[in-house]
């Protein structure tokens, strides 16, 4: 594999409450969380999210398991990490109701396995067509799923901000949890929705194939989102199915 990440506070805010993870050793993992809450505290929750995960399954996951047990792995992956969150706000005045979206690609036995509550999103590019595979776990996602507004009143809407699932708000969690083939040639795009409410999926799609380097991608996409006014923090995490050096955040 081969694989790059930016992430941005943006021009607005103060603290970058995104958060990624980058591993690449035994198992390759890839994840965005976007953390919310009070002064740090979103900042705090999504630490935890990564953090969270990824121990759990390097600890827990080999590549012997057959897929329901690598989708087992992820979710108790997930519950862990919403429990640990919970519990910290719940005792923890200044991290009181935080909550962070966690979006997570494990690419094992030539398959990509997806973990995924919250709005930040998944893409996969293959054969220049590029497909957002993960669902929004927001308010207006659902409206346009239902009929109830169109995809263009969606971008404008204004309870487009508002989530439906996240993780450590509640004591339980229901992430979505699927798998698809990955094959050569194919590409990964993970981002938060600092990205996706400034650039469209067009434009995304354009960067990732006039960009041949993960990190010349992730550079042009957190510009452009700055350049439309960075008003939330941005978080861009490109994959190549390509041989790569070993690497870790």
């Amino acid at each position: 594999m081969k694989a790059a990440a930016i992430t941005d506070v943006g021009r607005v805010r103060e603290i970058n409450e995104d958060n990624y993870c980058i591993y690449e050793n035994g198992v390759a993992l890839y994840m965005v969380a976007d953390g919310m809450g009070g002064h740090k505290s979103g900042e705090i929750a999504s630490s935890i999210a990564i953090d969270s995960i990824k121990n759990h399954i390097i600890r827990y996951l080999t590549d012997e398991f057959e897929e329901p047990a690598i989708k087992g792995v992820i979710f108790e992956a997930f519950n862990r990490a919403n429990q640990e969150i919970y519990d910290k706000s719940a005792n923890n005045f200044d991290c009181e109701g935080m909550g962070t979206t966690v979006t997570m690609a494990l690419i094992i036995q030539g398959k990509l396995f997806i973990g995924h509550v919250g709005d930040s999103r998944a893409y996969l590019l293959r054969n220049s067509e590029l497909e957002q595979i993960t669902q929004d776990h927001s308010l207006v996602a659902e409206l346009v799923r239902n009929g109830s507004i169109t995809e263009r009143e969606a971008l404008k809407h204004p309870q487009k901000n508002i989530i439906t699932r996240c993780l450590g708000t509640d004591e339980s969690v229901k992430a979505d949890i699927f798998s698809l083939d990955f094959v050569e040639g194919d590409m990964l795009i993970l981002c938060t929705d600092g990205l996706t409410n400034f650039v469209d999926k067009e434009e995304i799609k354009r960067a990732i194939l006039e960009k041949e380097d993960c990190m010349e991608g992730c550079s042009y996409l957190v510009s452009l989102a700055n350049q439309r006014g960075g008003y939330d923090n941005i978080t861009v995490v490109i994959i190549k199915d390509q041989p790569t050096i070993a690497e870790s955040r």
